[in-house]
């Protein structure tokens, strides 16, 4: 894994980062439904604009597509898409708890997302001494509305950028959903200075 020429010590801090928060969101993930949440190894890797495109065509059983931007004061940023097949999401309202009258099926995908992204956005930042904040939650109908996404429907714009790849599995209810965290080329030095802070201090 060679993303933006990191050092092997740079990519297993990443690394390691990234299993934490992914870890902490699936166990709150996990206590808020009283269920267990399977998580695969996450794929981690640098893709450009035309690679992002060519992922999220492979995409198309999703349905629904709930996008969450993200931002710290050092300079890191980058947007969270949550994508859910058409099964999955009919098992929202289930999985929360919720009587179909309480809350629209859009809102549901909202509120789960939510929990996932800023989750493990907290833990990420936390662990490399920043605090993250968040812009609205928006639900993208398909995921074909964001094959047009690095110029159009992010909250940033590149050529590059880290992809963090990680499937949530609830095994109780059979459902599934896929994030894909994207984080810019232009907040990628941000970060590699974070990991060099925690590297030196090993």
């Amino acid at each position: 894994m060679n993303i933006f020429l990191l050092t092997e010590s740079q990519q297993d801090c990443l690394q390691e980062i990234i299993n934490v928060a992914m870890g902490q969101a699936s166990d709150q993930l996990a206590r808020y439904l009283n269920t267990f949440v399977c998580l695969n190894v996450p794929n981690i890797e640098s893709v450009s604009a035309e690679e992002l495109l060519q992922a999220l065509d492979g995409q198309q059983n999703s349905v629904a597509v709930v996008s969450q931007g993200f931002f710290s004061h050092k300079g890191i940023r980058g947007e969270a898409l949550l994508m859910y097949e058409d099964e999955d999401s009919e098992r929202i309202a289930e999985l929360l708890g919720y009587n179909p009258e309480e809350l629209s099926k859009d809102e549901q995908l909202i509120d789960i997302s939510s929990i996932l992204t800023t989750t493990f956005l907290n833990v990420f930042a936390s662990q490399i001494d920043n605090q993250m904040s968040y812009n609205a939650p928006k639900l993208l109908p398909h995921v074909k509305d964001i094959l047009a996404i690095h110029s159009q429907q992010l909250n940033f714009s590149w050529d590059m950028a880290l992809k963090i790849n990680i499937n949530y599995q609830v095994t109780d209810y059979s459902f599934n959903c896929k994030m894909f965290m994207l984080i810019p080329e232009m907040a990628m030095a941000n970060i590699k200075a974070a990991i060099d802070n925690i590297v030196n201090e090993l």
